[in-house]
């Protein structure tokens, strides 16, 4: 059986974090080398601390942790990237809160994925220098349920498996994905979806970034992409997001 190192340097993403005791800090991280773990900053909440502006909230930094009863502690911290672009926009907070929100909910604790670890530093990244944030956020979405293993259905119909055709089709969310116009209207739920719409997200599931990178959604169609995604992500949590309402009010109210 294999004995975990006492101590570990790795790069993470700050989370989330709470108080904790009188002047620490209790800080979800999601690392290079071990997933998503839970982590306390002593004596943050002084004025003194040197490690405080290294752990906000979608924080890219280096990390020395050690191995606690229950946490790991952070001994040291250097940022690596503190994404300023996005911390100075609110919509770009929204859509950082809810890219991570959903990251948190989907992982368990210490179950390392390179690939989610990556998809999250680059999509954080995309959102800091990006002129237009939501393309960056309905790739996460596509590549986030492939990795996760709810990849939908896009190409044959979730239902008779036949080959979907050039023309608007139907999607249901509990067969996972498109349906063609012979099953949809017998399956309960399934909603009409049009060609362009899945076109679209045909476009992201089987292409990198940079090969989408010039694509201009619509204000219409992104509302559209936005609404499908987020109750694919609803069903199979089996609970709502928080961040979907956040980001909807900051755009009400600019």
């Amino acid at each position: 059986m294999s004995i975990k190192a006492r101590t570990i340097r790795t790069d993470a993403i700050v989370l989330r974090h709470r108080d904790w005791g009188e002047a620490d800090r209790l800080l979800w991280l999601y690392t290079r080398k071990e997933g998503k773990v839970q982590a306390i900053a002593k004596g943050i909440r002084k004025i003194r601390s040197r490690k405080a502006g290294h752990l906000e909230p979608f924080t890219s930094a280096n990390l020395l942790l050690a191995r606690g009863r229950d946490f790991f502690i952070i001994t040291q911290a250097e940022t690596i990237d503190p994404y300023l672009t996005v911390r100075e926009d609110l919509i770009r907070v929204g859509y950082a809160s809810y890219i991570i929100e959903l990251l948190d909910r989907f992982t368990h604790d210490e179950q390392d994925n390179l690939q989610l670890y990556q998809l999250l530093k680059e999509t954080l990244t995309r959102l800091n220098k990006e002129t237009e944030p939501s393309l960056a956020v309905r790739y996460y979405e596509i590549r986030l349920l492939d990795l996760l293993g709810y990849r939908p259905h896009l190409f044959q119909c979730a239902n008779c498996e036949s080959e979907i055709k050039p023309q608007d089709q139907y999607f249901s969310i509990s067969l996972g994905g498109v349906l063609c116009p012979n099953c949809g209207p017998a399956i309960p739920g399934a909603k009409k979806i049009t060609m362009n719409t899945l076109k679209y997200l045909r476009h992201f599931q089987r292409n990198s970034y940079q090969a989408i990178s010039n694509v201009r959604l619509s204000p219409e169609l992104n509302r559209t992409l936005e609404s499908l995604m987020q109750e694919y992500f609803k069903y199979y949590l089996e609970r709502n997001l928080n961040s979907p309402s956040f980001l909807q009010h900051i755009k009400d109210h600019q």
